[in-house]
């Protein structure tokens, strides 16, 4: 057929009515495939007279009830068990489920004899139990098509396990003989210590990870300037026994909270309570409290390239809530990040930082505000990267910077409601992952003993005022100056020298 018609119109060719002809062969060859209907009409927008309407109900097939408009998000729900662990969830409309299980412990409760627990603590996660071998839980993990995972931080450990819902129980059971029931055996420990040791080779050759512990260590004495990561001397002191004393003193139930998201919380409490109410109950110790002095630190490194950070300390943390999220929004309004963004807007690039500082001056690869939040303190400051030649100059933008926000009057409504938005914005795109939220259920009730709701933090965003963010940058600058380095650090000014700069102002 194909080859009949090119014929015809290579036949055509020269006439002069050719195209009206070819024209009108087009339209007659589409009519034709159209009536004709099945596949080819389908494909070329035609229609079949014997086809089933796409409406037509078919025998045996249930159609599931459409989803609401509006899914109202499920209430958080919490239990205290007699001897004190707290068990909180709450439902969604996801499959899935997010189970963590959050312990008030972490690098601030370590002694001199326990210095890296934490760390080595976060590395034997998840390896053999009393009740399990490592290889066993492996291959039920992945049975089911579950993940976990665990973090260290200076407050509290977290061990997390996600699936789909069908597999609550399992994950339950599982996640609670991995913290409760570690076997620590003396070969596993020995290979994550290699691995922990490679870790802090691969760290101390990451300058934004060494400014921020710098600021850590050198800005806190005595529990919170613990450092997250195991130093190489606290390597050749870890053993099996340290880690199951440390375990055995802060893992106590009055200091868990077993939290999930995406599960009905009767059930719930069904499948947890029998595994764990009879832990014992410890009376819970003194939480260790910061003591902030400031300080400096600088490390002589490749020539060439100078990081530094500039950090001070807002004494109160999140249980100075209102303070904390002042603090946060700040952040966010001032912003920054590398010279070099592949992003719009929404990376930052309508912040302070990237207007006033990145834009102005090509001489800076980095220059970026950050922030550090526990309990009761949080750091702030500016991190910066750039060639040697002008580290004093962006040391001197950097105070200029801090200055500025302290200064009544210098931030304007559009700025501070670009800020807001944005933090709103984190809040509420964190929170559409499970493992957030059970991370966000149970460390708020970890801090608070409950767990507020979103709607809260969305309001106290929106009341931060421009007045706020001053004072909040006031009390910042009133704290002692923390000052971190690395790189080619000879010609940078004396600390005593930046921090008068900020008094003197």
């Amino acid at each position: 057929m194909y080859t009949s018609a090119a014929f015809r119109l290579r036949a055509l060719k020269g006439r002069t009515d050719y195209r009206r002809l070819a024209r009108c062969m087009s339209t007659s060859a589409v009519a034709s495939s159209s009536s004709a209907g099945g596949l080819l009409g389908w494909l070329t927008g035609g229609q079949s007279s014997s086809g089933t309407p796409l409406d037509f109900p078919l025998k045996d097939v249930t159609l599931p009830p459409p989803l609401p408009d509006y899914v109202e998000p499920g209430k958080t729900r919490i239990t205290t068990l007699p001897n004190g662990l707290k068990i909180a969830s709450e439902t969604s409309a996801s499959p899935t489920a997010s189970i963590g299980l959050y312990v008030d412990s972490g690098s601030i409760y370590e002694t001199p004899a326990s210095f890296g627990v934490t760390h080595l603590l976060e590395r034997m996660a998840f390896k053999s139990t009393t009740n399990r071998s490592h290889l066993r839980l492996v291959r039920e993990v992945e049975a089911i098509g579950g993940n976990v995972t665990a973090s260290g931080s200076r407050e509290h450990m977290s061990y997390t396990y996600d699936a789909l819902k069908t597999y609550v129980p399992q994950m339950v059971e599982l996640l609670i003989d991995s913290v409760r029931n570690p076997a620590f055996l003396d070969w596993e420990v020995n290979e994550q210590l290699k691995k922990v040791s490679a870790e802090i080779e691969e760290c101390s050759k990451n300058p934004q990870h060494l400014l921020l512990e710098a600021i850590h260590s050198s800005g806190y004495s005595g529990p919170y300037a613990n450092a997250l990561l195991a130093s190489e001397s606290s390597v050749n002191r870890l053993n099996s026994t340290v880690l199951e004393e440390f375990v055995a003193e802060n893992y106590t139930a009055s200091r868990m909270v077993l939290a999930a998201s995406g599960v009905d919380h009767d059930k719930l409490l069904e499948y947890v309570e029998p595994l764990v109410s009879d832990l014992p109950n410890v009376s819970r110790p003194l939480e260790p409290k910061p003591i902030y002095t400031g300080g400096d630190f600088r490390r002589q490194g490749d020539s060439g390239i100078t990081h530094f950070a500039l950090a001070f300390e807002l004494p109160g943390g999140w249980i100075k809530e209102k303070d904390a999220i002042s603090m946060t929004v700040l952040q966010m309004l001032m912003g920054g990040g590398g010279s070099f963004s592949a992003g719009g807007p929404g990376k930052g690039m309508y912040s302070r930082l990237y207007l006033r500082v990145l834009n102005e001056h090509p001489q800076i690869q980095s220059f970026s505000a950050f922030n550090s939040i526990f309990n009761h303190s949080g750091l702030f400051g500016i991190q910066a990267t750039t060639g040697s030649d002008f580290a004093v100059n962006a040391i001197d933008i950097a105070i200029k910077e801090f200055i500025a926000v302290a200064t009544p009057g210098q931030v304007d409504s559009k700025q501070l409601d670009r800020a807001k938005q944005s933090t709103k914005s984190a809040i509420l795109m964190n929170l559409e992952s499970r493992m957030v939220a059970s991370e966000d259920i149970g460390k708020q009730i970890l801090t608070y003993g409950e767990r507020k709701p979103v709607e809260h933090f969305l309001k106290a965003v929106d009341d931060v005022t421009a007045q706020d963010i001053a004072n909040t940058a006031q009390k910042l600058l009133s704290s002692p100056l923390t000052m971190a380095s690395y790189g080619d650090v000879l010609h940078l000014p004396s600390y005593d020298a930046v921090s008068s700069r900020f008094h003197s102002k």
